[in-house]
């Protein structure tokens, strides 16, 4: 399924999840199509979601990977990614 369309039909909406503790690259996987940027102890998840089923799952990993939720909220949707898979690349910024 295209991360451009939702189950229903209507676009995806955008999402940040912010996230205490720090994933490494290979959780990027875990939440693909999303962006994953690690900064100062938290890691925050940005990209499309599709519907409730959707988010739900994502704030389930967040746990199910021992991590504690600090936040969540609907955002707008950054530009399409050139990439093949519509996937964008997880990025570590050292404090």
């Amino acid at each position: 399924m295209s991360p451009q369309r939702s189950r229903g039909g209507n676009p995806p909406t955008g999402y940040q999840i912010i996230a205490r503790g720090e994933l490494s690259r290979r959780y990027r996987t875990a939440f693909e199509g999303m962006t994953l940027v690690v900064e100062n102890g938290q890691t925050m998840i940005t990209g499309p979601v599709l519907d409730h089923t959707h988010l739900q799952g994502l704030l389930d990993r967040v746990g199910d990977l021992g991590l504690e939720l600090v936040s969540f909220k609907a955002t707008p949707l950054p530009p399409i990614s050139n990439s093949a898979n519509g996937t964008r690349p997880l990025t570590e910024h050292d404090p």
